[in-house]
């Protein structure tokens, strides 16, 4: 029964650290990413768009990104989405396609992304916590009801916090690792 209720909110466990590993594909490090600007909201003809929707981007060197869009009547639009986002980021447009160097990062500017990436990986920690609260919360309510008996509800909670600490762990990993990569020069 207490396994069922834990199986149930594993997906919330799974969108949590799904969200953190995609929040953080957008942090900029040294490197050139496509996810850096793909989901960038750009005017086609009216409506906005993903980047991604509209052209082609590509990583053809270390440090610079390569947009070619689909229709060159958007170079313009790519551009100013570009500029307009709070990326800090200088597009070059040469009527074929829009090029992006990335500037490397000075150390003041590493030790910052390494702050928000901890404050992101605490948001993840917190809406872990917020699940299990969730779950907590049913295997009692399962008690009251009479469904399950005390021994039941406090292996119950045990079980709960391994799953609480496997997806605390998987977050930490995922954190170590950009870090890492953010303090390589």
């Amino acid at each position: 029964m207490i396994n069922e209720v834990i199986n149930k909110y594993r997906d919330d466990f799974e969108k949590t650290a799904g969200h953190f590993k995609e929040e953080l594909g957008k942090l900029r490090t040294g490197r050139a990413s496509v996810s850096l600007v793909e989901d960038l909201m750009v005017d086609y003809y009216g409506a906005k768009s993903p980047l991604k929707q509209v052209a082609s981007i590509t990583v053809p060197e270390a440090r610079t990104i390569a947009i070619t869009p689909w229709s060159r009547d958007v170079l313009v639009d790519i551009e100013k989405a570009i500029r307009e986002s709070q990326l800090n980021l200088n597009p070059i447009n040469d009527g074929q396609m829009v090029r992006i160097n990335i500037p490397a990062l000075n150390e003041e500017r590493r030790k910052d992304l390494v702050k928000m990436l901890n404050q992101k990986a605490e948001e993840a920690r917190v809406s872990v916590r917020r699940v299990r609260e969730e779950i907590w919360e049913e295997i009692q309510n399962l008690e009251k009801a009479g469904t399950i008996g005390e021994d039941d509800k406090f292996s119950g909670k045990d079980k709960l916090q391994k799953v609480v600490d496997e997806y605390n762990a998987k977050i930490e990993e995922i954190r170590k690792k950009k870090e890492e990569e953010i303090m390589t020069i």
